[in-house]
């Protein structure tokens, strides 16, 4: 299996991947020089690259590569969080028409996921009607995927688009290669579809590009075949498995070693470097002078001098990133840093809004204070609330990853369970369920689920009457 790796967690995923037998395409300067690689410009079974918020990788690949993947990455990383898309991007579906709403037609295309399609795709769309329809690499990822009605099938070396003239990637260059891929193109063709020449026709041979036409012509026939039998909604071809990879705490932490076997690797590497800005920069000059035979002593301790100042100190105002194993991100407001040292973590939040606190069956009030104490590598967080008048309401123990502190910033991902604590010590453990749900969609691995359990029946001895 070959891969194509780009961003922040570029040496350490290189690392893994090579230890689990994949091949690397593509590979950088450094990753070359760091791992003796030669060059590779095979095309890729899976393409990885950074997350925009540098909070993991977004993966894109052949089905059965993205999901060994998925099994390497919950076997090596102790919390990772992998969201495999419902949706097969560049599938091709037949769906149904389940609503029309100004210039948006909406159609189901199955497993409960409605996609959206212009209405100038087709002009006459009428709810109930099916039609055939592919998902778009346009807003990968989203609750409801981007349609069209222009279908492709995608080829290593060539792309059949329907309806379509001859077309060269303006990445091949040479004049003389391009008229050839022109006049090879307009023989191959098969009758209503264009070929769209990829980067890697360039340098293969001509007996091969003709197979490989000749395999996607055969699919075109199939999917006409498929689509005048089949029940809609269902899939007609499969296309590329999409996947958002959460990288938290520990996960980050195994990674450090793993980029520590090749290159000089401060610890805590990935989170500095998922800080961006300033901390980036200090740690890649730290590592720099590492590389350059530098006294590594020396030179941690002047990263951590140059970096102190960018992160939360006693008094300090930061915000609550509360990120949901869906992957969602809720803002729990501004809180104040009551304390916080290399082991621990407390601080405050006034409630702002009236409700009520699920599970400790009490009312939540505006004016309450919520003070919340955490260690640093812990899986939960143990928040109490008070009235106005400094009167114990209650204590919520939430399951997450470990709390990570950033600049202005607390980041965790919630892990839906949670141990609510009454006055009077009494224990209820709430949403183990969702967990469960967790696990069967494959968005955590069976031993963090399991170190999870055993978190709970912790939490109760220590917390319980």
């Amino acid at each position: 299996m070959k891969a194509r790796i780009r961003g922040i967690y570029t040496t350490a995923l290189t690392k893994l991947l090579l230890d689990n037998g994949f091949e690397i395409i593509e590979p950088s300067l450094t990753i070359k020089n760091r791992f003796g690689l030669a060059d590779n410009l095979m095309q890729p079974d899976m393409k990885v690259k950074d997350r925009y918020d540098m909070q993991g990788i977004r993966v894109l690949g052949k089905p059965e590569t993205v999901e060994k993947f998925k099994v390497i990455l919950q076997e090596a990383l102790p919390d990772v969080i992998t969201r495999m898309w419902i949706v097969n991007v560049d599938g091709i579906y037949k769906g149904k028409i389940v609503e029309v709403h100004g210039d948006t037609v909406y159609v189901d295309i199955g497993n409960g996921v409605v996609g959206q399609l212009h209405k100038s795709d087709v002009p006459q769309a009428a709810e109930g009607e099916s039609l055939i329809v592919q998902v778009e690499r346009r807003r990968i990822g989203a609750k409801q995927p981007i349609l069209t009605t222009n279908l492709k099938i995608v080829g290593e070396y060539a792309i059949l688009v329907q309806k379509s003239r001859v077309g060269v990637s303006l990445k091949i260059r040479d004049i003389s290669k391009r008229a050839e891929l022109y006049a090879l193109g307009a023989r191959l063709a098969p009758e209503g579809w264009g070929i769209i020449w990829r980067e890697t026709s360039a340098k293969t041979q001509t007996s091969v590009l003709e197979s490989e036409v000749m395999a996607l012509a055969e699919k075109a026939k199939t999917l006409n075949e498929k689509a005048a039998v089949a029940e809609t909604p269902s899939l007609l071809i499969e296309g590329l498995s999409f996947m958002d990879v959460e990288f938290p705490f520990l996960s980050k932490r195994t990674m450090d070693k793993f980029r520590a076997h090749v290159a000089p690797t401060l610890d805590g590497h990935h989170f500095y470097k998922s800080c961006g800005g300033r901390v980036s920069s200090a740690l890649e000059m730290a590592e720099k002078l590492l590389e350059d035979g530098q006294n590594e002593s020396m030179v941690k301790d002047a990263f951590k001098q140059q970096i102190l100042y960018e992160f939360p100190e006693e008094g300090s105002t930061v915000d609550v990133e509360h990120v949901k194993l869906s992957g969602a991100v809720f803002h729990l407001g501004q809180a104040e840093v009551e304390s916080v040292s290399d082991k621990a973590l407390k601080y405050g939040r006034t409630i702002r809004s009236n409700g009520f606190y699920d599970g400790l069956g009490v009312e939540k009030e505006a004016g309450d204070k919520a003070i919340s104490e955490t260690e640093f590598g812990e899986f939960y967080i143990a928040t109490s609330y008070f009235s106005a008048d400094g009167t114990l309401k209650g204590k919520y123990i939430n399951l997450n990853t470990p709390v990570e502190v950033y600049p202005k910033t607390l980041r965790y991902v919630d892990l839906e369970v949670d141990v609510c604590v009454l006055p009077d010590g009494t224990t209820k453990v709430l949403d183990m369920e969702k967990l469960e749900k967790a696990l069967e969609r494959g968005l955590i691995s069976k031993a963090f689920f399991q170190k999870i359990l055993e978190k709970v029946e912790e939490i109760k001895r220590v917390y319980g009457s």
